[in-house]
């Protein structure tokens, strides 16, 4: 990929050759403690806690490489030995990680979670530098002056008021984009994805009934609930339970294959990255949901990675 320094410091895509996919949004480090055993609210139980590279725009980019894709990272890592060494995992991967915004004051962002047998039993999400950077991110996007044509995978830790100017960023009124909230609780900040009717969105069933401030029993009727609130196209899903995907061109409505779950954090990536694998590779919207499922499935499983 070609690169240039502009004024600030920062390299910027050179527009002439650009990346297939850009994931926009955290990268950090994410650790989990998992136990094999259903557990409950205060329980203390063995297990076996983790470390790994994390955060949903790097878990997506790291999907996306395994599906065959090739895409750069635009986030805020900061310059300690946190992020020296958070650099160095996704240089591994087969990452571009050279837009990166690199901090000196702002340390590495980090993700906690404790899984049971049973789910997901707590979460914390410390991306508070990410959110400080703020725009700084897209400098290298905004240097080029050229609009983006690509794929954006876009996700909800970026500030509302970011996510709300990147909803309306004319160098990406020609983007592809892909957003998904990254939580529940950051749901609400798609709401500028809907009022523009901008790009498709991933959301489970909790996220959609906050976006539409109600409840939904299921997938289908939280997707055309979502398009009558004005999202152009998104992806629904709900667990072990029947996903929807909706569009302009009608929708499609499957069921995940069955399987044992081991874990939980990552799937929705997993998923999202490989419906938009499926769909850059022009399968049809059944075989893009199929195949988007199929991946979370295994990944739950545990019989593949990020």
């Amino acid at each position: 990929m070609g690169l240039r320094v502009c004024a600030h410091g920062v390299k910027t895509v050179a527009m002439n050759n650009t990346p297939e996919i850009l994931c926009i949004g955290s990268v950090l480090w994410d650790v989990i403690g998992r136990c094999d055993t259903p557990m409950q609210l205060g329980a203390d139980m063995p297990g076996r806690i983790t470390r790994l590279p994390g955060g949903v725009a790097l878990n997506i980019a790291m999907a996306l490489r395994r599906f065959g894709l090739h895409p750069a990272l635009l986030s805020a890592v900061g310059r300690d030995a946190d992020g020296d060494a958070l650099i160095d995992a996704c240089h591994a991967r087969g990452l571009v990680t050279d837009l990166i915004y690199r901090s000196d004051d702002l340390p590495t962002d980090q993700y906690m979670a404790i899984e049971g047998a049973n789910g997901l039993i707590a979460a914390i999400a410390d991306a508070h530098s990410l959110e400080a950077a703020g725009d700084k991110i897209l400098r290298p996007l905004e240097a080029s002056g050229i609009a983006y044509t690509g794929a954006v995978a876009l996700d909800g830790n970026l500030t509302l008021d970011l996510l709300s100017k990147m909803a309306r960023n004319p160098l990406l009124a020609q983007a592809d984009l892909r957003v998904a909230p990254a939580s529940p609780g950051k749901a609400r900040r798609l709401s500028p994805f809907l009022q523009t009717g901008r790009g498709t969105l991933y959301v489970n069933l909790e996220e959609a009934g906050l976006l539409c401030q109600t409840q939904f029993d299921d997938s289908a009727v939280a997707a055309d609930a979502m398009l009558a609130r004005g999202a152009a196209r998104v992806v629904v899903t709900d667990g072990g339970n029947p996903a929807t995907m909706a569009g302009p061109q009608g929708a499609v409505t499957q069921t995940p294959p069955p399987v044992s779950v081991t874990r939980v954090t990552g799937a929705g990536d997993t998923l999202m990255a490989a419906h938009i694998a499926a769909e850059l590779r022009g399968l049809s919207a059944e075989a893009a949901l199929d195949a988007a499922l199929s991946a979370a499935a295994l990944y739950v499983s545990g019989e593949t990675t990020i």
